[in-house]
């Protein structure tokens, strides 16, 4: 990462060194609960393999510090973080830190520093850090009120949260004009956009009767003036309750992910399936996971490690991150985020329609069609998307799951088609090419997306229910297609007949789904 700073950030060469070199007796290994497992680091690689490991693996970075900052090694802490080993280190939003090695992608090693003339004895003050937990100090990334590259949905559901009042609100980088910014307010009803306009000289405007040096200076004047300009004066910045996921258990696990699994604790059931079982648990004695625990001979263990290393370096906010494997003696375990309210299938079977309506239907397609356009890029398959296979978390955050495990798993089960040796699909959710001639492109995953869409809609209902699988399969071949559901919009169902055209190069892209569902229920423009 160094060499990439000093290449592509050449303001930032004064200060490389400090923030990349390590510093003697600082950093003293201890003995962990991480080792390294031989069936991950040495298996045999596949024709292509290493190539589709390196297209693959593009983790993002926290934001650099901005050109303007007189002190770029030191940073302030955007979230809490309760240390989850003994070498990391605790810090509450608002702490600033110094770097002192940032040679650990998505971890960094720093120091705490405290208010002058205070004390804190016994309190540790150096350790490592997850790197998306903060920003540099002054920068705009580091402003409670700036919230980076969030979507005009994503901005509206946060300000829509409990706790925030009217004129909370939050500036964000606009996702129709690049390198600009919008300012999304809500007025205690709902939410509007304004696109600041910005000067040659670095000026930043509403309307240019006045502009301002800085958005500081836009964000101070508007929190006591809205001459017309806004909805409401500016109050509290939105909320920041959707804490980052960290994109490993701890530093160790970057590389090494094949833990002791006397450092799991299976605390709550969640569900079984064909597969084994999903418990709530805990991991070090810190960190809560979700644990997938698989039954004996469901997977050929070099075949799964071949798929989790892949797996394991799709990062995106809408996926959920594999964090770590046990695979040394069975069952075999993998240990992923948590996810507190379980598989959207179930959350829109209890639900039945009685809190969730069509704006919050179109959300959960719009999340996952995010995840699935970044599948899309990074040339990855799904193969068994779902809503059984897309997970609720906390603050309507829905991510997709269990993407790549279809290729691996063998289990038997009453609603799966056979098509060739020991392949088994779900039939209801599958493409037709991929049915008859074990077929699977991306634009299989769109075909199961348009299934989804459909469940999304029908609260959760079988896909042809009443129909026997093969009965399906025949169906589809006549040209059949699910009907449109009762509460289903005309626009959304056409969007799922785009999606199950017969044709699989006539179906829509991730990308183009994931727009049109993020424009559906605007009625003004972009911003």
């Amino acid at each position: 990462m160094g060499n990439f700073c000093q290449k592509h950030c050449a303001f930032l060469e004064p200060f490389v060194k400090c923030l990349f070199s390590g510093r003697d007796g600082e950093q003293d290994e201890k003995v962990g609960q991480v080792f390294a497992n031989p069936a991950v680091v040495r298996y045999d690689v596949q024709p292509g393999q290493k190539d589709r490991e390196k297209e693959i693996k593009e983790k993002p970075l926290p934001p650099l510090p901005e050109q303007h900052l007189v002190n770029i090694c030191k940073f302030v802490a955007l979230f809490d973080y309760k240390a989850r080993t003994e070498e990391d280190l605790s810090f509450r939003a608002g702490d600033k830190l110094e770097v002192l090695n940032a040679s650990h992608e998505g971890w960094w090693y720093a120091r705490l520093l405290l208010p002058m003339g205070s004390v804190c004895p016994g309190r540790k003050l150096q350790g490592y850090i997850p790197a998306n937990y903060i920003a540099a100090d002054q920068s705009i990334e580091a402003e409670p009120w700036f919230f980076g590259p969030v979507k005009r949905a994503d901005a509206e559901r946060q300000l829509s949260y409990p706790g925030n009042q009217a004129g909370a609100f939050l500036i964000r980088e606009s996702e129709s004009l690049k390198g600009k910014y919008a300012l999304s307010v809500f007025d205690g009803v709902s939410v509007k956009h304004y696109l600041i306009g910005k000067l040659d000289e670095r000026g930043f405007f509403l309307t240019r009767r006045k502009t301002f040096k800085t958005l500081h200076e836009l964000v101070d004047y508007y929190s006591k003036n809205s001459d017309d300009d806004l909805c409401v004066v500016l109050g509290k910045p939105c909320l920041k309750l959707q804490t980052p996921t960290t994109f490993d258990l701890s530093y160790k696990t970057v590389d090494q992910w094949e833990i002791d699994r006397q450092s799991l604790k299976l605390l709550k059931k969640l569900g079984s399936g064909q597969f084994g079982e999903v418990w709530e648990g805990l991991w070090n004695n810190t960190t809560s996971v979700a644990i997938k625990t698989l039954k004996p001979g469901s997977m050929d263990r070099r075949d799964f490690l071949r798929e989790a290393q892949i797996m394991k370096n799709l990062r995106h906010p809408k996926l959920i991150q594999l964090y770590a494997v046990c695979t040394l003696e069975d069952p075999i375990y993998i240990i992923t985020e948590l996810m507190r309210y379980g598989s959207l299938l179930e959350y829109l079977q209890k639900d039945a329609g009685s809190q969730i309506f069509l704006p919050h239907q179109v959300d959960m397609a719009t999340q996952v069609a995010s995840g699935m356009a970044y599948l899309e890029s990074r040339n990855y398959i799904h193969r068994d998307l779902a809503a059984r296979n897309v997970l609720v978390g906390e603050h309507s955050v829905y991510k997709v799951a269990d993407f790549g495990l279809a290729r691996v798993l063998k289990v038997e089960n009453e609603k799966v088609y056979e098509a060739r040796n020991e392949t088994k699909l779900p039939v209801r959710w599958t493409a037709p090419e991929a049915i008859r001639y074990n077929k699977f492109s991306i634009k299989s995953d769109v075909w199961s997306f348009g299934i989804l869409l459909f469940e999304i809609m029908t609260y959760g209902k079988t896909p042809y229910a009443g129909i026997a699988g093969h009965q399906v399969i025949l169906l589809l071949d006549t040209g059949y297609r699910l009907p449109q559901p009762a509460t289903c919009p005309d626009p959304l169902y056409q969007l799922m007949l785009q999606c199950w055209s017969a044709e699989a190069g006539r179906r829509p892209t991730f990308k183009d789904l994931y727009g049109q569902l993020e424009c559906y229920l605007e009625t003004d423009s972009e911003i």
